[in-house]
Formats: structure tokens, sequence, C-alpha cells
């Protein structure tokens, strides 16, 4: 369960380019929070956050794929089987449930995911490569069967 400094650390990281733990120090006092590098660092690990190049260029703390996003309760519900043809992964789904599904994976904001679309009970999710595919079933099937 995050607290609510890891949650406005959550929602500073989604909103600002920050590159340091002075930054997101600043940036969590400005919002009410005093806090010391010491527990900066540990939150950093728990949410496992980790280093990101932007579009700028500039490395800035982004949330991992492992990182709390998105409850798996309705994906553990909703998802029979997962599956991949070259670079696009196939969740199939009991049948009205993909949408509510997709957005649950959507929410989940993981690097190797390029889009997704959705129907009635299947989700095709387009990544980078085979490897960015196999590396995503890994992620889901943990983050859905543990």
């Amino acid at each position: 369960m995050l607290n609510a400094r890891q949650e406005m650390i959550l929602q500073l990281i989604g909103t600002h380019e920050i590159s340091t733990q002075e930054m997101l120090r600043d940036l969590l006092e400005e919002n009410g929070f005093s806090v010391t590098q010491a527990t900066i660092s540990r939150d950093i690990r728990q949410l496992k956050l980790r280093k990101k190049r932007t579009a700028s260029g500039q490395n800035c703390y982004a949330k991992g794929p492992s990182a709390p996003a998105a409850p798996s309760g309705l994906l553990t519900d909703v998802v029979v089987r997962i599956d991949y043809a070259i670079n696009t992964v196939v969740v199939t789904c009991h049948a009205g449930s993909a949408q509510a599904a997709c957005a649950v994976i959507d929410r989940l904001q993981l690097p190797e995911i390029v889009g997704t679309i959705a129907g009635d009970d299947t989700i095709f999710i387009l990544t980078r490569s085979e490897n960015a595919a196999k590396q995503l079933i890994r992620l889901l099937e943990t983050h859905i069967w543990g």
C-alpha cells in the first residue's frame, strides 16, 4: 500500500522531468512533504523507479515495469490466455471484458508497449520487438497470476 508521500512522488514524476533526488526533494517540500535524502532513496527503491531518457535527452525518474500502478484483480478475473506473434501480444479475455482489461494494462504504462487496441474479448498489444513482446508476456503473467 502506498503512503501519501509515495503517491505524490508518482504524481510528480508523471508531470515533471525529475533528474535528481534533490529536485524530487524540492518538489515534495513545495507540496508539503518534509523529507530527507535517505527517505527519498528508500521511496525510490520501494517504488522501483528507474532513470529513463526523455525526449529532451535528459535521464529522469520514471516508473519501472513492476512499480505499483494499477490493481491486478480485474486482470486476474478476466484474462484467459496470453500469447504473441512476433511483436504483437494477444490477450484473450472473458467475453465483454477486454476493454476494461485493456484500460488497466494501459495504466501500467509499461515501456515495452507501443499501443493497445481492444475488442470484446481480445486485446492486441503492439511492442517494439519480439524480445519486448516476450518480456511483456513475462511481466503480465507475473502481474496477473503471480
